[in-house]
């Protein structure tokens, strides 16, 4: 290769091989605040402690949560992986309009994938996950070579026998396994949380002071929001002890004063203005208030009762434009020196109307400016007391109490899946954080409770949040009425679930949610598409020269196309329902993704010409991506794409 070449070659990025090192990006960080921390490019820990003097705590006096294996549970967290996500179509519904996710996987790795797209960008994060009851978790143990157990304990490698994490009371560690267990997972969820994000987090008793004490270090005590007492209403015996018959909630915030500004748990006004739309739009659509729209209306009412000030008879009028007004008496008897019995004139007919026993809600000079506005309602004679316009969408208010009063359990739509959280508790809980566009998820989904109340909240209101889940494909028992059902894996009930769902919420109202996104991208986490280093010091000397071998091709050979795009996707900073088409350039078939985003071309068996890949750098998108394979070690050809890629300003990346 020339030199020139070399220069050229610059100019083309290379798609990282594993997911971001998260100790050396922090440490990066620190170099940046506090340059004068860093010598011979190494941070100076004894620099910084002298630094930060008094700010620094003692280090035999501190206080915090310690256990065994909690340092090793962080290097887990911080530790890169070069696990990917395959998509999954068979078990996927409306792949191609969807923006809903499944993912089948052990949820540390998964969440090490999600970390460059879903940054900051999930709202909510709703988990219920394994209570420590003394039982087994069904989640591999290995942190340091995470990905490898995982495909081991799925047998997707020639390894026998499943790794668990045991946890009998008897083992000594039993409360430290636990947390070993829920550390990493946090502390990676915390990062995809938005400003204004939140984590709700089921727990019981056994594990409560613990997990509180956990996430005041993971998100800082300043975030706690508060706990919430689920009283089911079905107690636990226990002889010589308090019978539980209650869950416990978990809440804390990316940021509190961002959360506190943006105000959702005080002024939820989202439901009621998305209903107002909605009827809005009915009322145009069908010329007129008719029985179809009063009917909506009033079931909708029915629903929200309690949320709604003054009770469902205080919400019965809309007008022919379709808006919502409250018809409630003016009438203030909590506030007599308010009192007026002036008589309001009738705009047309100029003729006193009646007026309230009790008198108007408001002083003089408040109505005046009322009628001067437009927000007293009249009927057609002076016969009609008047009404108050108050719009419907000014008077929702809800607040999360810290008690929950719900009995029973969910049936999880007849599927047999042990003790489901009810829909309803998940619905009030998501409703009272999210607004109608946001991302809501729960990295340990079970039978999808989370999802199901996502798409049923949506029907509701009209909204469009969007659900991502993931569930570990743990097997069910042999003798269990689910493997009966034809169920291998608790993963596999999960998307039943959500698919049962959402053909219940479109039949239920079939007026209302003819557009509800009840699909899925569905997705299993595998190991990466493209070679990479990983022998052990002491492998044979044969198996080491055909590992070298190996690495001279860039992706594997049994890899589809679509494997492919969605990981490197996924470490370029793309969503997971990114819309893709297939499409043919120049004679290259390749894949296009988004609104001309990105141009990929992965066919290694077909070397393309020049003037085809010059066709791909005229189709003008903001990146093209070439498998390196398909170069076949042709230099030039690759130098001259780079040269005519950036002298259109469009970034060339190989893989």
């Amino acid at each position: 290769m020339t030199s020139q070449q070399k220069i050229d070659l610059a100019d083309v990025f290379e798609v990282p091989g594993a997911t971001p090192n998260f100790r050396t990006e922090l440490a990066a960080q620190l170099a940046e605040l506090v340059p004068e921390a860093v010598a011979d490019g190494k941070l100076d820990i004894e620099k910084l402690r002298e630094l930060l003097a008094e700010d620094v705590a003692d280090g035999n006096e501190r206080f915090g949560l310690f256990w065994p294996g909690k340092k090793r549970a962080l290097r887990a967290a911080q530790a890169p992986t070069t696990a990917t996500l395959k998509p999954d179509f068979a078990n996927s519904k409306d792949w191609d309009t969807t923006q809903n996710v499944f993912i089948e996987g052990d949820n540390l790795e998964v969440l090490k994938t999600l970390q460059r797209h879903y940054h900051n960008k999930i709202k909510l994060i709703y988990i219920d996950p394994p209570y420590n009851t003394g039982k087994d978790f069904v989640y591999p143990d290995n942190f340091k070579e995470g990905l490898d157990t995982y495909l081991e304990w799925t047998r997707q490698v020639n390894e026998e026998g499943k790794k668990v994490s045991t946890n009998s009371e008897t083992e000594g560690r039993y409360h430290s396994n636990w947390l070993n267990m829920m550390y990493p997972r946090l502390k990676l969820a915390r990062n995809l949380l938005t400003d204004d994000g939140v984590l709700m987090v089921h727990i019981d008793e056994n594990e409560y002071s613990n997990l509180e004490k956990l996430l005041n270090e993971i998100f800082g005590e300043g975030n706690n929001l508060g706990t919430i007492v689920w009283d089911k209403r079905n107690p636990k015996g226990e002889v010589a002890g308090v019978a539980q018959q209650h869950e416990l909630i978990s809440l804390f915030c990316r940021r509190k004063e961002t959360f506190a500004a943006a105000a959702y748990f005080s002024k939820k006004k989202e439901n009621a203005e998305a209903m107002l739309n909605k009827v809005s739009a009915l009322v145009k659509s069908k010329g007129g208030v008719t029985d179809e729209v009063r009917t909506l209306y009033q079931q909708w009412l029915k629903e929200r009762e309690q949320q709604l000030s003054g009770g469902e008879a205080a919400y019965r009028f809309i007008d022919e434009n379709g808006d919502i007004y409250q018809p409630v008496s003016m009438a203030a008897p909590d506030k007599p020196e308010t009192r007026s019995h002036r008589p309001l004139l009738h705009p047309v007919t100029r003729a006193p109307c009646p007026v309230p026993a009790k008198g108007w809600r408001y002083p003089d000079g408040t109505m005046d400016e009322l009628l001067r506005n437009g927000k007293i309602v009249f009927g057609n004679d002076e016969n009609t007391q008047p009404r108050n316009k108050y719009l419907l969408r000014e008077n929702i208010r809800e607040s999360v109490s810290s008690l929950l009063y719900f009995g029973g359990s969910d049936d999880a739509l007849g599927l047999p899946f042990e003790n489901p959280k009810p829909v309803a508790v998940a619905i009030k809980l998501i409703e009272s954080i999210c607004k109608p566009d946001e991302v809501v998820m729960d990295f340990f989904a079970g039978s999808s409770t989370t999802a199901h109340a996502v798409m049923a909240l949506n029907a509701e209101d009209g909204g469009n949040r969007r659900f991502i889940m993931v569930q570990l494909p743990e097997p069910t028992p042999e003798d269990s009425e689910a493997r009966k059902a034809g169920f291998k894996t608790i993963a596999d009930i999960s998307r039943q679930r959500i698919e049962l769902a959402g053909e219940k919420i479109k039949a239920d109202s079939p007026m209302t949610t003819q557009e509800l996104d009840t699909g899925f991208r569905a997705y299993k986490l595998a190991d990466t598409n493209f070679s990479k280093w990983r022998v052990a010091s002491d492998v044979a000397v044969n198996e080491l020269e055909q590992h070298l071998l190996d690495l001279r091709d860039s992706a594997d050979h049994d890899a589809q196309a679509d494997d492919l795009l969605t990981e490197l996707l996924l470490k370029l900073g793309y969503s997971l329902t990114e819309t893709i088409h297939k499409e043919t350039i120049a004679g290259l078939e390749v894949r296009k993704v988004g609104d001309n985003d990105v141009l990929a071309y992965f066919n290694e068996h077909a070397k393309p010409t020049l003037a085809q890949l010059r066709a791909l750098v005229d189709a003008a998108p903001a990146r093209i991506i070439v498998l390196e394979d398909a170069f076949q070690g042709d230099d030039e050809l690759k130098t001259n794409l780079a040269q005519h890629a950036k002298s259109r300003g469009i970034e060339l990346w190989t893989a």
